[in-house]
């Protein structure tokens, strides 16, 4: 076994073990919240958070069910795109993640707020073991995933891309603006914002994470438009595709999820839960950036091909 593939065997199982103690944390607030014990999130009855958190241990669990599909020999025997969307949606979700844990714990406060409406202000412990599964599974999932798809579709990595028809650049230029107005906000712009009083280190951190892979995306994505597939790269193509892979499953997968969070505040409107930006504002930028996310993704998976078709 070659050493790289020992290193991602590693890092997958690592991944499952490392998500482990976010299932069960979760889970005691379930039944936390059940048996009238765990306070319930601000803005939410009972049953949404329970309802809530109920789906975080489904995506956390998928998350767990991926990395171990990448070491086991079941994964060989999974179909290939639901895989791969999963694990896209997974890198997306994570390894953005990554910056913003390191930037949180030295700018941030000892307590963790949620941010979208998940998690109650927990004990330091607890964002502890929370702040290590998420960091714990980006990384294994980054290691693990290449070694895997190398097992898997070897003819894949001998692979070119098609030139100009790849890529969107509506798409692209839809990703920059977003970037700008989400970093701009970390910067301490207040175009956009509703409430001024409810920025906070956190929040801005998350936006200058959040606006940082969003130009990423736009970067890569220019320049894979820009290469011809007749002359030689000066930037060796691994390099643009793989942070536009991340790029846009940050851009699906984040903005997905506090879309949902997002119309749930603009057509509940609870007395006790809000967001610093408008929220028309931050639905309408969280659909651009979805949807930016899926266009370029689709157009990068259609325009790469190996070249034995067999494979």
């Amino acid at each position: 076994m070659e050493r790289w593939d020992r290193v991602g065997r590693t890092a997958a199982y690592g991944a499952a073990f490392a998500l482990t103690p976010y299932v069960c944390i979760k889970a005691s607030w379930v039944v936390g919240s059940l048996l009238g014990v765990v306070p319930v999130g601000a803005g939410f009855s009972t049953a949404g958070w329970v309802l809530l958190n109920t789906v975080t241990i489904g995506m956390a669990g998928a998350g767990i069910g991926v990395a171990l599909a990448l070491v086991r020999p079941w994964g060989l025997r999974v179909p290939g795109p639901p895989l791969a969307f999963c694990a896209w949606v997974a890198v997306g979700f994570l390894v953005p993640l990554l910056p913003y844990a390191v930037l949180a714990s030295l700018f941030g406060p000892d307590e963790v707020e949620a941010k979208g409406g998940d998690d109650p202000v927990m004990p330091g412990w607890e964002a502890a073991l929370v702040q290590i599964g998420f960091v714990g599974m980006g990384l294994g999932l980054a290691l693990g995933l290449p070694a895997y798809l190398r097992r898997r579709w070897p003819g894949a990595f001998a692979g070119r891309l098609e030139g100009r028809p790849l890529l969107s650049r509506g798409a692209a230029v839809g990703a920059g603006v977003v970037g700008l107005v989400w970093l701009s906000w970390a910067a301490g712009a207040t175009a956009g914002v509703a409430r001024l009083g409810e920025r906070d280190v956190n929040w801005r951190v998350l936006n200058g994470v959040s606006g940082m892979w969003a130009l990423i995306t736009a970067i890569a994505a220019y320049v894979l438009q820009r290469q011809e597939p007749a002359t030689p790269a000066r930037l060796p193509r691994w390099v643009p595709v793989s942070a536009l892979w991340i790029g846009t499953g940050s851009l699906f997968a984040w903005s997905g999820w506090k879309l949902a969070f997002t119309l749930y505040l603009l057509l509940a409107r609870p007395a006790d839960a809000a967001l610093p930006e408008d929220l028309t504002t931050a639905a309408v930028l969280h659909t651009v950036a979805a949807t930016t996310g899926a266009t370029l993704a689709r157009s990068l998976t259609r325009g790469t091909r190996p070249r034995d078709p067999g494979r």
